[in-house]
């Protein structure tokens, strides 16, 4: 594969970065995290942040899989609120 690399998405903390990378390669897309060393070396952060950069010909499906990851979690995230607030919710009830 002599694709050259592009960037796929950009984040502001390396851990996320890297928990995006690790999900690409569980679906078999290799994909690397770039500029993540230079805010440790030189105490700024590059303007493009760290950037996710897979080969060019699997980008879109990169794409793809974080997009639809990012919903998921979305909706998860709007999901576990709604069973908190009805759990806090019946506990109220139960109190009076």
């Amino acid at each position: 594969m002599n694709d050259k690399l592009v960037t796929v998405a950009r984040f502001t903390d390396y851990s996320q970065a890297d928990l995006a990378r690790q999900l690409l390669e569980d679906e078999g897309i290799k994909a690397f995290v770039m500029n993540q060393n230079v805010g440790i070396t030189w105490g700024i952060w590059p303007p493009g942040g760290i950037e996710l950069q897979t080969p060019e010909g699997q980008s879109e499906e990169a794409k793809e899989i974080l997009e639809a990851s990012r919903q998921q979690k979305d909706e998860g995230s709007e999901q576990d609120w709604g069973e908190d607030a009805e759990r806090e919710q019946d506990e109220d009830l139960e109190q009076e």
